[in-house]
């Protein structure tokens, strides 16, 4: 139904954007991948996907189409819905997924939140035939200083909206930053996904 929408960020935090589109206002949930690429943006396009459920009308949005096409791909393996798809976006980049499972790299896809053995398995004998075909990069994201505080204020948010306690989460993420407290809000949100 929604191709994409094209207008300002007036909200942009690491799980949603709210985008204004000639005066209406769109809540678009989205992966820390995506975040990463938008939230310096004041406006611009993202490309959606739109779930529609019995008590809820969801839309995603991704900042490329190949984020997309994956999350597209993810879901439609079974066991995997729209938020579990959405986490193993927020805890790898599409290339880093992409690359996962072309190589059968359970140990990886388990790693995320949510996955166990079986369903990492069951997404590599899904999709590797599929992905095969796709061109991936090798990770390289550079990390900038920022302040911590800011960054803890937007991972809590982040991650409670995954559905985490908040407590639980306080605790991580204190941890965390006593050993970095330099790191991104993306870098801090995967790192927290890896121990929550």
């Amino acid at each position: 139904m929604y191709e994409y929408l094209n207008g300002k960020f007036v909200e942009t935090t690491p799980s949603y954007i709210v985008v204004d589109c000639n005066g209406v206002g769109y809540r678009v949930e989205i992966s820390l991948t995506s975040y990463s690429l938008l939230k310096d943006l004041a406006e611009g396009k993202l490309f959606i996907h739109f779930v529609v459920r019995e008590d809820a009308q969801i839309l995603y949005g991704f900042a490329t189409t190949k984020e997309r096409e994956l999350f597209r791909e993810l879901i439609g393996v079974s066991g995997i819905g729209a938020n579990t798809a959405r986490m193993m976006l927020s805890s790898l980049n599409a290339d880093e997924i992409v690359k996962a499972i072309v190589s059968e790299d359970t140990k990886t896809i388990s790693s995320i939140k949510g996955i166990g053995t079986k369903t990492s398995q069951r997404v590599i004998i899904e999709l590797k035939d599929k992905l095969v075909k796709w061109e991936y990069a090798e990770d390289a994201t550079i990390l900038s200083p920022a302040q911590s505080n800011k960054n803890r204020e937007e991972a809590l948010l982040a991650l409670q909206t995954l559905g985490f306690n908040k407590v639980i989460v306080e605790k991580t993420l204190d941890k965390i930053l006593k050993d970095n407290s330099q790191m991104t809000v993306e870098v801090l949100i995967k790192e927290a996904l890896r121990r929550l």
